[in-house]
């Protein structure tokens, strides 16, 4: 583990003004750009202080700060919250643990801090100056300074495109999702590049029938309207979220469009919302519930110092075949 000489020494200041700033004395005086110096040199080389490490060893009670502020559905805000309030009364009787939403540039009092998405170094700066511990979620970090969960898009994508075009045979494959784009950051296009590559590779690739607009049930249903139109309906479509899902299924209805004797549906499934009304659909199934415990186990790995080196957790997405395609 790191000492605080090596944590003053990369931060350029001294050992004791590393201790007051992580301690979090308020009585120090220094720029904020020295304080982000020594949160990042601390984060980057896993140093905890002895206090803090006392501290979090004796809490049982634990306030977990959840920054997703890019990602926030307008109509379900607290999904979310509600979610890892769940999962965490199934995982541990260790401890007593209560979610905040955190808000950009807006201090709290957070023992961790669960990060979803993507997020850029004044982020990143602001993050390191709540916790030690930090768990990031499908995000764009790629340095080892913190712990991570991801999930493998590409293997569960490569696994779906093979079972429709080698085991069911159809003749083609169609896209109807959204992109998110906010601040400089687009949401949900890593997944969607990766299957244009995949579908490129095996000569598939028809962008007329790639149809992108917005990550909503409303979005879908238009989508779906307009690709049917225009004739531009491949014979496997891919539904890539469970909100444009509910959109575009309803439009298939509407219009008499038969799953799968007409069009095979393959839903990207994240939250599990249409679990009641098709229960049997071929999902992509992305397994939030075991992504959020891996972060919470990784989380609650930190706060107790039972580890210092930071994990990345790889989430295969799985093909759940059923009778939608």
């Amino acid at each position: 583990m790191a000492t605080i000489k090596e944590v003053a020494q990369a931060a350029q200041v001294s050992a004791t003004t590393v201790s007051r700033v992580l301690n979090k004395d308020d009585n120090i005086s220094v720029s904020a750009e020295v304080r982000m110096r020594i949160f990042q040199a601390a984060h980057s080389l896993g140093y905890v202080s002895p206090r803090q490490r006392r501290l979090s060893a004796q809490k049982k009670k634990l306030v977990i700060g959840v920054a997703d502020w890019r990602i926030i559905r307008p109509d379900r805000p607290n999904v979310r919250l509600s979610s890892l309030a769940c999962i965490v009364q199934m995982m541990t009787d260790d401890y007593e643990v209560a979610f905040v939403r955190l808000v950009f540039g807006e201090p709290a009092e957070v023992d961790g801090v669960i990060a979803f998405g993507k997020f850029d170094e004044k982020e990143l700066d602001f993050l390191r100056s709540l916790s030690f511990a930090i768990v990031f979620i499908n995000s764009n970090q790629y340095s080892y300074e913190f712990d991570q969960v991801k999930v493998d898009f590409d293997a569960g994508q490569q696994q779906m495109v093979s079972y429709l075009l080698d085991r069911k045979r159809y003749t083609g494959i169609g896209y109807i999702g959204g992109i998110y784009e906010g601040d400089g950051f687009r949401i949900g296009e890593n997944r969607l590049a990766a299957l244009t590559g995949i579908l490129k590779a095996r000569n598939q690739y028809r962008p007329e029938t790639i149809h992108l607009g917005e990550i909503s049930r409303e979005s879908g249903y238009e989508l779906a309207l307009k690709a049917y139109h225009e004739k531009t309906l491949a014979e496997a479509m891919l539904l890539g979220s469970d909100e444009v899902a509910e959109g575009a299924l309803e439009a298939f209805r509407e219009l008499g469009v038969r799953v799968p004797k007409d069009v095979a549906v393959v839903i990207y499934q994240d939250l599990q919302t249409l679990e009641s009304k098709w229960p049997t659909g071929t999902c992509l199934e992305m397994f939030p519930d075991y992504v959020w415990e891996n972060a919470l186990e990784l989380l609650f790995g930190r706060i107790s110092q039972r580890r210092s080196q930071p994990v990345t957790v790889l989430v295969p997405a799985h093909l759940k075949i059923g009778d939608t395609a």
